[in-house]
């Protein structure tokens, strides 16, 4: 059986305390939150990070502050956000790549997201999966909309992007398109054949059955208060590391190993 890579989104740009007082928001709050996941079983962790007042924000000393912290605690492979926040233009979005992470995310087309959108035109994202690639950077591909498959592939027709391809499929963003085990089937069928994958649910529902839809399907995992706050119906999740357990259990009960940051490096080509 195929290893479960597990990442986990400690604490995102739109999760506030209010949503869940357990969130994570100082640098030392999420190098322990990741700290914890990674124990629970997560390999990635999926960087967003945030000022003092506790808004989303892309400075690169904070990224790097946190990024010490978390090294300071294990070996977790980081995934740095350029999707960053609504309302942030392409030059703030990509200041953490200057950090040189093993990964970032690369949102491949513009997209609903609530009452809001966030634009990625095919230049911008052309420019991102450049600079990427000149820093030997690894892409996730993140895909909101079927729209966003055929665009990562004309980056990928580009050469802009080179394998292992890895993708991240994003899916119950308000707004977006929903999730349910017959359209994560579908995103799958249309991505590159041989592509790695992660199911990433927004939303306490499709969180919990992403997981359930990716594992038979051979896919990875990806959970964490910026998905989902709630651990059940009406319940707060406790930590990161909660939601990172369960679906460890989860995948462990299907027959599937779970990947360490190492297995990672190697199955992505990532340079560690």
């Amino acid at each position: 059986m195929y290893k479960t890579v597990i990442t986990c989104a400690v604490t995102g740009a739109e999760t506030t305390k209010k949503d869940n007082p357990n969130l994570p928001i100082t640098p030392a709050e999420i190098a322990d939150a990741a700290h914890e996941a990674y124990l629970a079983g997560a390999a990635v962790l999926h960087l967003h990070v945030r000022n003092k007042a506790g808004r989303p924000t892309q400075d690169i000393k904070v990224f790097k502050k946190t990024i010490e912290l978390v090294r300071r605690k294990c070996d977790m492979v980081i995934e740095v956000t350029t999707g960053a926040a609504v309302g942030m233009s392409l030059e703030e979005r990509l200041l953490p790549l200057a950090l040189d992470p093993e990964m970032a995310s690369l949102d491949c087309g513009t997209m609903n997201f609530g009452d809001d959108y966030i634009i990625n035109t095919l230049p911008m994202m052309r420019e991102v999966a450049s600079q990427m690639q000149k820093c030997g950077i690894r892409p996730t591909l993140e895909c909101f909309d079927l729209s966003h498959v055929d665009a990562s592939l004309q980056l990928i027709k580009e050469g802009l992007v080179t394998p292992p391809y890895y993708y991240g499929i994003v899916l119950n963003v308000p707004s977006g398109v929903r999730y349910d085990p017959d359209t994560l089937a579908f995103f799958v069928r249309r991505i590159p054949k041989g592509s790695f994958w992660t199911a990433i649910g927004i939303g306490g529902k499709a969180s919990l059955q992403s997981i359930y839809g990716a594992i038979p399907l051979e896919g990875f995992l990806r959970v964490g208060m910026e998905d989902n706050v709630y651990f059940a119906k009406g319940l707060l999740a406790e930590s990161n590391a909660q939601l990172v357990a369960r679906a460890a259990r989860i995948a462990r009960e299907y027959g599937c190993d779970i990947a360490t940051p190492a297995d990672v490096r190697k199955l992505l080509q990532l340079r560690g």
